[in-house]
């Protein structure tokens, strides 16, 4: 039985807890501001914000945050999500006051040093070309572009030209508007008592601050295909898309036609392009499922010969999927549910999603996933199958 444990402060943050018998602990804390919540002038912004929250607090400099927590055997990381970012470190359980001090520190005291923050800049500007450079990402992140409208359409690091208009005050504003108690999350997954976690973060983050609401801005979502040449790309990148439910049990409908569909080797979608064809290499599908939004997207890379041949096919097989039997249905639960316990196993998987679980309802649904794949039944597979479009994205060589 999963001991699972759940408090709001009185400054309004609040604390899930689940504890583990491994000496291993993740304390991670969250915003729910991520790029989905991005004008398009400021889009990049919670990314930019997620780097620089490591360049120091009033009381701590860069090289004393990483050392702090790196010297006692943690691991110490951060990310932005279209919904949240996310801060976190891994360690020995017996450091958990540390990780709270040091990482509280970092996520609400950031003062996001004038010397630090240019340089912070150019990095993350590197970053957006590495992903522009690489094929096969600029590829998923591009199909994107094209099932929905700006800004949520958008590289969630934002572009090069975009990050470059960023100021210091913006940054500093965004972060003292929305990074305050009554807007965040604490979740700690690990050895550590319920009463542990409670008076850490009575201690280190129990501040009161005011702040804003985050407001959402509207998903707008499209159909459209296109085609980018670039010169010396040998292999054709392709990715089609289609909107999916991301409500109710819809949201854990498509899990489960993924998982038949294109998750994996043993999946309808490699069987029958790679297994049987030979037409690729890389071939899979993927879900992306937000509070707003949710979209399938299948990759592949192949000869610049073969890319109608392949996604002719993959809609063949998207399509089939309304013949699947009862026996397939009941063999992706069994595999949907594995997944989950797999991943599970990591305290950082846990604690995001927990955090996600309680960012979209609560956090006790997490526990209930089980049950809730046992219910889906044949018809709600088929369901997905009906009115949908494709988008399509093609990154070809220039001849």
């Amino acid at each position: 039985m999963v001991e699972f444990n759940k408090i709001t402060l009185s400054n309004g943050l609040t604390i899930l807890h689940e504890k583990r018998d491994v000496d291993v602990t993740t304390v991670m804390f969250a915003v729910p501001y991520g790029a989905m919540y991005e004008s398009i002038n400021e889009k990049g912004i919670s990314h930019l914000i997620e780097h620089l929250c490591f360049k120091g607090t009033p009381t701590r400099t860069t090289k004393q945050i990483s050392d702090s927590l790196e010297s006692v055997g943690g691991e110490l990381n951060a990310f932005t999500h279209e919904e949240t970012t996310a801060y976190y470190v891994r360690l020995p359980s017996n450091y958990l006051e540390l990780a709270v001090d040091v990482l509280g520190d970092v996520f609400f005291n950031a003062n996001f040093p004038e010397d630090e923050f240019e340089k912070e800049k150019n990095v993350v500007m590197e970053e957006i070309n590495m992903y522009n450079d690489n094929p096969s990402s600029h590829t998923m992140e591009m199909l994107k572009t094209n099932l929905y409208e700006e800004p949520f359409g958008m590289f969630i690091g934002g572009n090069v030209e975009d990050v470059e208009r960023l100021t210091r005050e913006q940054v500093v504003k965004k972060h003292n508007d929305y990074y305050v108690p009554k807007n965040s999350f604490l979740c700690v997954v690990g050895n550590n008592s319920f009463e542990d976690v409670v008076s850490f973060a009575q201690k280190y983050v129990g501040f009161q601050k005011d702040g804003l609401k985050i407001d959402k801005l509207d998903v707008k979502k499209k159909i459209n295909s296109s085609i980018e040449k670039r010169e010396g790309v040998i292999q054709s990148n392709l990715a089609l898309g289609v909107h999916v439910p991301y409500k109710g049990k819809g949201r854990i409908a498509i899990e489960v036609f993924n998982a038949i569909f294109g998750d994996g080797m043993s999946s309808k979608l490699f069987e029958e392009v790679r297994e049987k064809l030979g037409l690729v290499y890389v071939i899979k599908s993927d879900l992306d499922i937000g509070r707003n939004y949710g979209y399938l997207l299948i990759f592949a890379g192949t000869d610049e010969s073969n890319v109608s041949k392949v996604i002719e096919i993959s809609k063949k097989v998207f399509y089939d999927m309304k013949n699947i039997s009862f026996n397939e249905l009941e063999k992706a639960k069994i595999k949907v549910i594995g997944n989950r316990k797999v991943h599970s196993e990591s305290s950082n998987d846990t604690a995001l999603n927990l955090i996600f679980s309680e960012m979209y309802s609560s956090a006790e649904d997490y526990y209930n996933y089980e049950k809730e794949v046992s219910e889906i039944t044949l018809d709600d597979i088929k369901s997905l199958i009906d009115n949908v479009e494709f988008s399509t994205f093609i990154l070809k060589n220039k001849k």
